[in-house]
């Protein structure tokens, strides 16, 4: 007996060491119901160049897809309009990748489109007009500190405080899932916030405020306005989807309604599409462009107690604006806006040398250092006393006096 409770610990403690630190989550398309956006195939997808390398990153990029352990299973460099890396395998994700907070920045693409196309007629800088959210503590907030992760929901959801973006704090419960006028009902009305504006607070309910403030804005012309971005403007070559905030095992498929939630899944090639599309618009200055400087001119401190160019955009950017991630460590001498997803999920856009890099994986164990960083042209400085170093802490000066 005492033999077999024994290899019943072992089995059990083998299984917590064997998947320790792995994220790795069962892919989940087809549990939800989504927007879908595009036909399968469109004529008039914009067409890549490609130059492909043969180099010390195309060979790394080859030997981490070959260790499965990595997680790897996509990365595409994409340089002055041409593919010069360009490597995939097989795994889980059959068919469209899954983009995970990656999503979250494409609300913020989406939000930006609204407004230029004239369906939500303030700034940023002012409060938003949302019914769904009256009586808590989002009615009437300013539409920059819901973009900016700043809403004060921090005691509630997020991971300031709690112990992941999407649950709730007191019983783990996901928004994603819950529809945002059943889940302001049963855990925001009546509830006061902290000060909006004051603490970084990484929250999905926040970035789904805004995606159903931009469904109920729009009224009849959502899909429209998605057929616009993604097929007319990006080109995207297949059908892409953002998820709704509805279970098929749990819920009938509602036509109408806001339920949007930021999850958002494509092809590998048109998240390249897309990320070329938001560089296009920047660099031409449009509207959408304005609206992307507009968020890097108003970014804010994460007020992270260090940072690390090795695991990721999301633990190396140091400020963040309109949902996207800026000011790597080391390369904050430029504007270069990051996307992080979890499990591994990497978009960047370099403006100013016309560089987009993605990376999608099953797991976050790929060398992110020499496949993302260093490609953007990370050098290693010298440090001087009172800067940061790589993991952000201030480099004390020595004590000079006598």
């Amino acid at each position: 007996m005492t033999r077999i409770i024994y290899f019943i610990l072992s089995f059990f403690i083998m299984i917590g060491v064997t998947f320790a630190h792995h994220g790795n989550e069962k892919y989940a398309y087809s549990k939800n119901y989504a927007y879908k956006i595009g036909d399968k195939k469109n004529d008039n997808a914009y067409q890549f160049e490609f130059d492909l390398q043969t180099n010390e990153l195309s060979k790394l990029v080859e030997e981490q897809l070959k260790d499965k352990k990595t997680g790897l299973v996509s990365y595409i460099l994409f340089e002055n309009n041409k593919i010069l890396v360009d490597q995939n395998r097989k795994s889980k994700y059959r068919g469209p990748y899954p983009s995970h907070s990656v999503g979250k920045s494409l609300v913020s693409l989406v939000n930006g489109y609204a407004m230029c196309g004239g369906y939500i007629n303030h700034t940023v800088f002012d409060r938003i007009d949302y019914p769904t959210v009256k009586g808590t503590l989002y009615e009437n907030q300013k539409l920059i500190h819901l973009l900016n992760m700043q809403a004060g929901d921090d005691e509630i959801i997020g991971d300031r405080i709690g112990i992941w973006d999407s649950k709730i704090t007191k019983n783990k419960q996901s928004v994603n899932t819950i529809p945002i006028k059943t889940a302001m009902k049963r855990y925001f009305k009546g509830v006061d916030g902290l000060e909006p504006g004051k603490y970084f607070n990484y929250s999905a309910m926040t970035t789904n405020v805004i995606m159903n403030y931009v469904i109920y804005k729009t009224g009849d012309d959502w899909n429209k306005l998605l057929h616009k971005i993604f097929v007319k403007d990006a080109k995207v070559a297949k059908r892409v989807y953002f998820h709704k905030t509805l279970r098929k095992d749990k819920t009938g498929n509602r036509k109408s309604g806001e339920y949007g939630r930021y999850s958002f899944y494509a092809d590998r090639y048109d998240y390249v599409r897309i990320a070329n599309m938001i560089m296009n618009h920047w660099k031409n200055d449009t509207c959408v462009g304005k609206y992307l400087k507009t968020m890097y001119e108003n970014r804010v401190d994460r007020q992270y107690d260090e940072y690390s160019k090795f695991n990721g955009n999301h633990r190396s950017a140091q400020t963040y604006g309109g949902q996207f991630l800026w000011d790597a460590i080391g390369l904050e001498d430029r504007p270069i806006l990051m996307m992080d997803g979890a499990w591994g999920q990497q978009v960047v856009i370099d403006f100013d040398n016309n560089r987009i890099i993605t990376a999608h994986s099953t797991d976050r164990h790929y060398d992110y250092h020499k496949l993302i960083y260093v490609p953007l042209g990370y050098k290693v400085k010298p440090k001087k006393c009172g800067e940061r170093d790589s993991m952000g802490r201030v480099i004390e000066c020595p004590n000079t006096a006598k």
